[in-house]
């Protein structure tokens, strides 16, 4: 499916990055002894500060072929550091926050040195190392010694290929957060071969848009060989764009893509609207079609000749006025007010199934699902090697009902 959308030109094939013969060794600072008593008092406290995501210029090489050398890197399997690229950021300071809370050593990495002594501030203690995606040797240098990189930060058809490269150099897993479908199909199609070769799993997408929907599609499908159709559903009650969002939105101007008749296809131009009916409060919405980065992902997995995303139109109302506020924190957690709903139906034959979720705060439910992905792939939990998608990486159910009921109310899993 992806190389056909690349043969004919629905996706851009994604400049590559040289890979350098690198051996990574050492390993970050130590102190969980410390980490009990600072565990409440970050989670509860840091992440209410809000951030911004940053943009970096995207590396390019002409060298695309991509091999590990197993003897290039080692793999730090028993570190419980872990590198945060774009820890300063919205996204970035909660997924720190709940690192901690769940006993991980945060390593605090991005472009701006002066962001993150300000973010170790918050996070006294944990170290800080400087990176940017235009120089390789800097994120060599960011991934020592740990056990994975979580990306958060976008755009990430910027930063995504780059820091999968360092990845697979230092042979430890990665995973981001990306919206974008570009990035994820690069993902699969550039770095799939490279990650198996390093026994490491790379899942991109593994945030509020993309993943949660592949996991629902995931456990909605079951045990069925594949299904008809799936029709993906989100309301939110308001959306206050991060910065990082509104710059991932300006420079993300490729067309969207559905599945259609098992392919990937152009959303239609203009696109769909319907009606759809949520469980409470949310009600009956007019939704339009606007596929993510699940689209990519269900595309990878699951037998389906139909799949469709749709969003409410009430937050694209605040995406598109230039003066809605970023998120403001409304809990001692540091979550906006903002409300969630995401729902999947699956059509197959004459069976029609809808599992559902519900929660506060699509940025800060990114956090327990990476954290809740890394350790699962950490502790053997996960279906093999290479670019995955969380759906085909994890037992979805079992994810799903991980995550609940502390961020996520769930209906509908059998």
């Amino acid at each position: 499916m992806f190389d056909d959308a690349i043969d004919r030109g629905l996706v851009n094939s994604w400049p590559g990055c040289s890979i350098l013969a690198l051996v990574i060794g050492g390993t970050c600072s130590r102190r969980m002894h410390r980490q009990s008593e600072r565990r409440t008092k970050y989670f509860d406290s840091a992440a209410a500060r809000s951030g911004v995501f940053y943009a970096c210029p995207f590396y390019r090489s002409p060298e695309n072929p991509m091999s590990i050398d197993p003897a290039a890197a080692q793999h730090p399997s028993n570190s419980r550091c872990v590198s945060v690229f774009g820890a300063y950021g919205h996204t970035g300071r909660f997924t720190v926050a709940h690192l901690l809370a769940r006993g991980w050593e945060p390593i605090l990495v991005g472009r701006d040195a002066a962001k993150l002594a300000a973010l170790a501030q918050d996070f006294p203690g944990l170290e800080q190392r400087v990176a940017t995606v235009d120089d390789p040797a800097s994120l060599d240098r960011a991934l020592e010694g740990a056990v994975a990189v979580l990306n958060c930060a976008g755009p990430f058809s910027e930063s995504g290929g780059p820091l999968i490269e360092a990845a697979l150099r230092a042979r430890i897993h990665y995973l981001d957060t990306a919206a974008e479908q570009q990035p994820v199909i690069a993902a699969f199609e550039r770095y799939h071969d490279a990650a198996v070769q390093a026994g490491v799993a790379v899942i991109p997408a593994m945030a509020f848009y993309g993943g949660l929907a592949d996991l629902l599609a995931t456990a909605a499908v079951g045990d069925e060989a594949g299904a008809d159709a799936i029709d993906i559903a989100i309301a939110l009650d308001s959306w206050h764009p991060t910065a990082g969002t509104r710059l991932t939105g300006q420079r993300n101007t490729a067309r969207r893509l559905v599945i259609g008749g098992g392919a990937l296809q152009f959303l239609a131009d203009p696109a769909p609207t319907r009606e759809w009916t949520f469980a409470a409060p949310f009600a009956k919405q007019d939704v339009v079609a606007l596929p993510f980065s699940e689209i990519p992902l269900i595309a990878r997995h699951l037998r389906v000749a139909e799949v469709h995303s749709y969003l409410n139109l009430t937050p694209l109302k605040d995406l598109r006025d230039p003066a809605t506020p970023p998120p403001v924190a409304a809990d001692a957690h540091g979550r906006s007010a903002q409300r969630f709903a995401i729902e999947v139906e699956v059509r197959g034959g004459e069976r029609r199934h809808r599992v559902a979720a519900q929660g506060q705060d699509i940025y800060a439910v990114t956090a327990p699902l990476l954290v809740e992905a890394l350790e699962r792939i950490v502790d053997g939990r996960r279906r093999g090697d290479g670019v995955i998608a969380p759906g085909q990486a994890f037992d979805a159910a079992d994810f799903l009902r991980a995550l609940a009921p502390d961020y996520l109310g769930l209906g509908g899993l059998d």
